[in-house]
């Protein structure tokens, strides 16, 4: 089994916190995206994971090193692929194509998901769905009364299925998949301008591949900042039963901690209340404050800060201004 990951964009819904590093290495919950991405989807497949492939541009050796680690950690060979030009979703996984042998997962590296299914790994093809409320902004699929998909639909502005597209999909013949997204290149076969896997999976189901769908109970985005710290928020409730969320080596002096939070190793919590649904990078120092909802990020200084549903990346300064008040009743003061 192999996983093919895609994430050779800039991340711009994201900046300024993708202006050093590439999206799916920002944490949730103290782990990069990607990582709990690539773990995830491990516990869900049952079976060894041989290879991950990452397709990106050129973030640095640093990043292509903690990259390889991920897949280190499950077990599995990293490997870095580079997407010189943004051509589409087709030409992305192609750019893996050494990889694209035998099962293979793909996955798109902006999304996270809840999963209780396993995946059956005997079928041809396996698209991973999520049920919506409005399908109206999503790429959908309509199912048969066999539950196999029938139909890839963009975006459908009328009623057609509620069964949106997250960007994980499952193919028992990863070099089958290699030959169809080639046949769009050879023949310049592009929607909008691009190459796209959703023609290459229509061809397939032409050509009789049955796909089937696996529905996530919950699926989370990472495109940009707020749906970032919704989604930190979420991981947390899945893990906070878990042990080690605050690390043995981070220092509480004089903190509250309202959990589930995330405290990395030698942070530093001063005269502050911490939490809910916190996470704090390793080597951070957060000195009379409170904070709820946020990210924080490593190596990183907050003094004196009222901080809820916020970020702030690595090696940042902040300090808010303290205040020695006398006010009288009926009196407002805005900052």
């Amino acid at each position: 089994m192999r996983i093919i990951i895609p994430m050779a964009g800039m991340g711009k819904r994201m900046r300024p916190h993708t202006l050093t590093v590439p999206k799916p290495l920002i944490p949730i919950a103290g782990k990069p995206i990607v990582q709990r991405l690539v773990e995830d989807i491990a516990k869900v497949c049952h079976e060894p994971i041989e290879e991950v492939a990452f397709i990106i541009g050129h973030f640095g050796e640093k990043v292509e090193q903690d990259l390889k680690k991920v897949a280190e950690k499950i077990g599995a060979k990293g490997t870095i692929v580079y997407q010189e030009e943004a051509l589409g979703t087709a030409h992305a996984i192609l750019c893996a194509k050494e990889s694209l042998e035998g099962k293979v997962v793909v996955a798109f590296a902006d999304t996270l998901f809840k999963a209780d299914f396993k995946l059956d790994t005997d079928a041809d093809g396996t698209i991973w769905v999520q049920r919506v409320e409005d399908p109206r902004p999503y790429g959908v699929i309509k199912l048969n009364e066999k539950e196999e998909i029938t139909d890839f639909v963009e975006k459908p502005q009328e009623f057609i299925s509620d069964l949106a597209i997250i960007g994980i999909y499952y193919f028992r013949d990863g070099a089958y998949l290699r030959d169809e997204l080639q046949y769009l290149l050879d023949n310049d076969i592009k929607d909008k301008g691009e190459y796209q896997l959703t023609n290459a999976l229509e061809n397939m189901k032409n050509k009789g591949t049955k796909f089937i769908p696996a529905v996530i109970s919950e699926w989370l985005d990472c495109g940009n900042k707020n749906a970032t710290v919704y989604t930190n928020q979420r991981y947390l409730e899945y893990i906070k039963d878990e042990k080690d969320l605050v690390a043995s080596s981070a220092k509480l002096e004089n903190a509250v901690i309202i959990p589930p939070v995330y405290i990395g190793e030698n942070a530093q919590i001063t005269n502050s209340v911490i939490g809910p649904h916190v996470s704090i990078g390793n080597n951070t120092s957060v000195y009379n404050s409170v904070v709820s909802n946020s990210i924080i990020q490593e190596n990183t200084e907050l003094k004196n800060g009222n901080v809820a549903n916020s970020m702030l990346g690595n090696f940042v300064v902040y300090e808010g201004r303290p205040s020695d008040l006398s006010l009288g009743d009926y009196n407002t003061l805005a900052e």
